[in-house]
Formats: C-alpha cells, sequence, structure tokens
C-alpha cells in the first residue's frame, strides 16, 4: 500500500530549476534544447512535445535522454509513460486528463519520478493524496505557452496550496520569469518550471539557464 509521503521523501531537487523543453518557442530539436540547457547547468528537464505523431517523438525523446544522461541531467517526459518507459527516461510529468498516477507508478516503478500538473486548491490537496514524486500548480501568472491556460493562482494562491499539501515537493509553473522567480520560492515552491524565459533566445539557451540558477540560490 503506498504511503503518501514515503516517495515525496525520496525525492527532492538537485536545483530550484526545473526546465521545460518548447520546440515551437526555440526552434530546436528536443536533443539540441537539453545539451543546451545542460551546459547552462540544468539537472531536471522536462521533454514537452504536443505537435509529433508517437513514432517521431520517441525518436526524439530517445536523443534527448541519451543527452540529458551524459550530462548527469535527470529528464521527465510530459504526458506519455509509455514512451517514458521505452525511452529509459527518468520519470513522467501528468496532466489531469492523462493517465492516472497509479498506473503510472505501477508501469514505471518505485524508483520512477512521477509528477501531476494541478490548478486549483483542491486539486492540489487531492493530488498531495496520490503516488507522486512531486506536484506542480499554476499558472502562477499569465502565461502564453498554452493556447488555452488556466486561471492565475496567483502568489496567493500558491502560498494556500503550500499549506494545504504538507510535505510532497511543489513545483510552480506558468509565466516565471528572472523577474519574479525569488518571489515564487518565496511562497513556497521548491522548485520553478520555467520555458519561455530560458528558450525564448536560442543563442542565449545556456546563459539564460546559469542566469536562474544564480538567482535561485536562496537559504
Amino acid at each position: 500500500m503506498y504511503l503518501p509521503n514515503t516517495l515525496s521523501q525520496m525525492f527532492s531537487f538537485s536545483s530550484r530549476l526545473y526546465a521545460i523543453t518548447d520546440t515551437r518557442i526555440s526552434g530546436l530539436s528536443q536533443a539540441q534544447q537539453v545539451a543546451h540547457l545542460c551546459e547552462g547547468g540544468a539537472r531536471l528537464i522536462q521533454l514537452r512535445e504536443k505537435q509529433l505523431a508517437p513514432r517521431s517523438f520517441y525518436n526524439e525523446a530517445e536523443a534527448a535522454v541519451a543527452e540529458a544522461h551524459k550530462n548527469g541531467a535527470r529528464l521527465i517526459i510530459n504526458d506519455r509513460p509509455d514512451i517514458a518507459l521505452a525511452v529509459g527516461a527518468d520519470g513522467v510529468h501528468l496532466g489531469q486528463d492523462d493517465l492516472p498516477p497509479e498506473a503510472a507508478r505501477r508501469l514505471l516503478g518505485s524508483d520512477a519520478i512521477i509528477g501531476l500538473s494541478t490548478h486549483t486548491l483542491l486539486q492540489a490537496r487531492a493530488a498531495s493524496e496520490l503516488p507522486l514524486s512531486y506536484l506542480a500548480i499554476g499558472p502562477i501568472f499569465a502565461t502564453t505557452t498554452k493556447a488555452n491556460p488556466e486561471s492565475v493562482v496567483g502568489l496567493d494562491g500558491l502560498r494556500r496550496v503550500r499549506q494545504a499539501t504538507g510535505a510532497i515537493p511543489l513545483v510552480a509553473i506558468g509565466g516565471i520569469t528572472a523577474d519574479n522567480a525569488i518571489h515564487v520560492i518565496g511562497a513556497g515552491a521548491d522548485a520553478v518550471a520555467v520555458v519561455s524565459a530560458l528558450l525564448a533566445e536560442e543563442a542565449q539557451i545556456s546563459d539564460n539557464t546559469r542566469r536562474f540558477l544564480r538567482l535561485l540560490q536562496v537559504n
């Protein structure tokens, strides 16, 4: 029987930055993005791809996992636990309409990193009782990386989620920039998930990653 806090006690963020790929924003392949992020010091990366057919995504994910592991980084696949298992990824990040976390845990095993997106206090509270390694809450601020984003949670909403979810690691996502990231950590997030602020300029991805890591070196 799963004990809610067991896995969250085993998993901890090696840094407060959780980088997420996006080929539309970066203009790069998944493996290229991972290489740039790793060069900048990212050690936990989520591979997000909404457009490719499964076979093409598998090929991209396989190359990205190899690049991440070569650099000592962990790589999480968005939405697809089957592809995560097939390419030897470190885990999967699920949405509210994806495979239930319990099923993903059975498929990937006790060592896999499994995260879940939540958008409300009610969802976050329920998620804290599931076999997750971390839960994500957002969007904290307005974001343009999704066509139909959920309602903004805000810093006050993040604080309420932190209070309601106990010790499970909490990732904040949505509209996070170098200007507001430290406030998000101060409101209770263990890590910030960042997309556009890392990837928007291809030549600056590694430097942007280094900048975030410096900013997030807080006690």
